[in-house]
């Protein structure tokens, strides 16, 4: 059952609402491409997926009996399209945070998952790392032969921990999101709270019934700078708004990304202050009245 009435507020709906998708006896050429795309999206990040780069075998594979959903997911998350997107440009802790998204449908609970998947892909490599999620208890109780993986940190059940519903946003930013597409680029979300056994308050994601779009504001960034001069009389009844931009490459070799920016604009600069930032390479992070 769903663990709060502010599924909608948290954007979380289309999880909540939606019924879990499997592949029953007597299934129909239908009912197997719904559990491909299913597939295909949770194991994915919910990243575009070309015709081309569609497992055309493992499909044939699926379509004709002769694998069950748990192998086909195996071989989405063991496919050279996986690692692609997921393995090589990750940091080994980001790889395993998304590895526990796709496949258990929650986040790491304490470090030592973590470190006990680490050793793992150390000793034994990326294969045995896979395996390891498909092949645990956790994965047999919840999903079995026939069920696609879906998000069970927003809901209640046994065996779940309260902190993996905070951590769970840290991973999630919004049904239309994906996971090559967030701010915070290939940095793992979860090393810090995880190493000071810790949780962060939720932010919901920026698809949700929000007052203002946020994405995570840093609560210790001060303004860089104001501009425009004194706010009285400027924009909508004299609205000011602070925003934060991410993603600054530093001039010079090697490049670096800067950490946050804060502006405070009046609403007439506004527009402006937004196109100067995306000229700069930055990413908008949040945009919310002040």
């Amino acid at each position: 059952m769903a663990v709060t009435v502010a599924a909608s507020r948290l954007g979380t709906s289309p999880y909540s609402d939606a019924p879990v998708v499997e592949l029953r006896p007597n299934w129909s050429p239908e009912d197997v491409e719904a559990v491909i795309r299913a597939v295909y999206r949770q194991v994915l990040g919910n990243d575009y997926v070309m015709a081309s780069e569609r497992l055309v075998n493992a499909e044939s594979l699926l379509k004709n009996g002769s694998i069950t959903v748990r192998d086909f997911v195996r071989c989405v998350a063991k496919s050279d399209l996986y690692k692609e997107k997921f393995l090589y440009n990750n940091f080994q802790t980001r790889v395993i945070e998304l590895n526990y998204k796709h496949l258990l449908g929650r986040s790491p609970y304490d470090e030592s998952e973590v470190v006990y998947h680490l050793d793992l892909y150390q000793n034994q490599g990326f294969d045995a790392e896979i395996d390891s999620y498909i092949d645990s208890p956790e994965y047999e109780d919840n999903f079995g032969d026939s069920i696609v993986p879906y998000y069970r940190g927003f809901s209640t059940q046994l065996g779940q921990k309260t902190v993996g519903f905070n951590r769970m946003f840290r991973l999630y930013r919004g049904y239309a999101n994906s996971d090559r597409a967030q701010l915070e680029g290939n940095s793992p979300r979860l090393a810090r709270e995880l190493g000071q056994n810790s949780t962060t308050t939720i932010v919901a994601p920026s698809g949700s019934n929000n007052d203002a779009w946020a994405y995570r504001v840093s609560q210790n960034s001060a303004p860089n700078s104001f501009v425009g001069g004194a706010f009285v009389g400027f924009g909508q009844e004299g609205q000011v708004y602070r925003i934060e931009a991410t993603g600054f490459v530093k001039a010079g070799y090697p490049k670096v990304r800067r950490s946050s920016k804060v502006y405070v604009v009046p609403y007439n600069q506004l527009s402006k202050q937004i196109q100067t930032i995306l000229k700069q390479g930055g990413k908008i992070a949040s945009i919310t009245a002040i």
